[in-house]
């Protein structure tokens, strides 16, 4: 097969420095390796996107010291996935890509990983549950039978199943009438939260009963509906995957109409402090999933940097609270510039996939590598799985919120920070 290879540049791209005297691989005497990245930079999901300038930058003052000399081109899919299409196009075709890397919801990350096996051109994805991510891009995603390896694109993230792990752990050690009142979207992750390989299946197991509302559209602006459901449920517990915007909406009508649940454990909404604080006390003691914290024990492979040092040197940069994406937009970097010095040469697209899915990685968010038992076997070659634990904001004297480890069953290497508290 004659395989279609490319590299990528554009106007708005980032250069980097030509390399320090260390000696360089063949590729790059006279000739700089681009690398696409796909974020989320504007749009409802931009929140994903506060780290990718520090990010790209650290990645591109390192690089000379490795040996690398790189180019970096971004690109915002402005939360559209047809838009993350189009960009991944544009990188390929136009840009001409080497190697592209992309972050943050399935919404972004499966339309540019999908464009890329087709023009076979390598990706390290992240920031996506993995069952959404591969199954999402099947054919047949109703059908197991039909599912089929990529050899192009790899994810590391972790699963549904670590998420509804640290979730009802948390539920579990609390009394509650285990009535749980489900926020699922209309969209990659709320459709594979909601299915047979998400939530459901779990909590009728653990004897937990489910009221699921149905389906909604992103940006709708009343959810009278949904918390009528709840509240004639009984339903002690609230979970979800809403984007920031709906969760703030929803959480703000459900206060306003009396729904007082024990515990609200929401993915995705909950994920950043600006979230959070926008529901001033009305966020207090909010549970969300945790990918990554200044607590993980992990440190940077590029920069020697430990995830407490990472996230203090972003907020002295960016004038701002950390945030989870800051550890794994990093980590793209680690493990594209881990599989590209491992390359003899990476404008080879098959011998830069092959490199990648080869990795074996401590990096600042963990262990990254593939083809490991901890994935299902369908899944194991395109799938890296990364700690998971859960976290509670807690309100401080001075308005702001701190995120709190509470639950690590997991991960027991992440440290926990405190006890979980009820709402109610």
């Amino acid at each position: 097969m004659i395989t279609r290879r490319r590299l990528l540049k554009t106007g708005a791209g980032f250069a980097a420095a030509s390399a320090s005297g260390l000696a360089m691989p063949a590729y790059a005497q006279g000739k700089k390796l681009k690398i696409g990245y796909v974020s989320l930079q504007t749009g409802p999901l931009s929140a994903f996107s506060a780290a990718d300038g520090f990010m790209v930058e650290k990645f591109l003052a390192a690089a000379p010291g490795r040996g690398l000399e790189v180019e970096v081109i971004v690109k915002d899919s402005q939360s559209n996935p047809n838009r993350a299409a189009e960009v991944a196009k544009e990188l390929i075709s136009r840009d001409e890509v080497n190697l592209i890397l992309v972050a943050s919801t399935p919404e972004t990350t499966n339309p540019v990983c999908s464009i890329a096996e087709q023009e076979e051109i390598p990706v390290i994805s992240t920031v996506a549950p993995w069952q959404p991510w591969f199954i999402g891009q099947q054919g047949d995603p109703a059908d197991p039978a039909s599912w089929q390896a990529f050899d192009y694109v790899y994810h590391f993230f972790w699963g549904l199943e670590d998420n509804v792990a640290v979730f009802t752990n948390m539920w579990n050690s609390v009394e509650s009438n285990r009535k749980v009142g489900a926020l699922w979207p209309n969209d990659g992750d709320g459709n594979a939260w909601a299915s047979d390989v998400g939530m459901p299946p779990v909590l009728a197991a653990q004897g937990y009963e489910l009221t699921d509302p149905g389906r909604y559209q992103n940006l709708t602006d009343d959810f009278s509906a949904q918390i009528n459901a709840f509240k004639q449920a009984g339903c002690e517990i609230m979970t979800g995957i809403p984007i920031p915007p709906d969760f703030t909406t929803f959480w703000t009508q459900a206060k306003q109409q009396g729904f007082n649940p024990k515990l609200v454990s929401v993915a995705k909404a909950l994920l950043f402090p600006e979230s959070v604080a926008a529901l001033g006390d009305l966020g207090h003691n909010l549970t969300a999933e945790v990918w990554w914290s200044p607590a993980h024990p992990f440190k940077s492979s590029l920069t020697g940097e430990t995830a407490a040092e990472m996230a203090a040197a972003f907020e002295a940069a960016a004038g701002r609270q950390w945030t989870m994406p800051v550890g794994f937009v990093h980590a793209l970097f680690e493990v594209a510039a881990d599989a590209i010095a491992r390359t003899g040469d990476p404008t080879d697209g098959d011998a830069l996939a092959e490199a990648i899915g080869a990795t074996n990685l401590d990096t600042v968010v963990g262990k990254v590598q593939w083809d490991r038992d901890n994935v299902p076997e369908f899944a194991r070659k395109n799938i890296s799985k990364t700690p998971l634990v859960g976290g509670q904001w807690r309100k401080t004297e001075d308005g702001s919120f701190d995120l709190v480890i509470v639950e690590n069953a997991l991960a027991p290497e992440v440290p926990l920070g405190g006890t979980l508290e009820t709402l109610a």
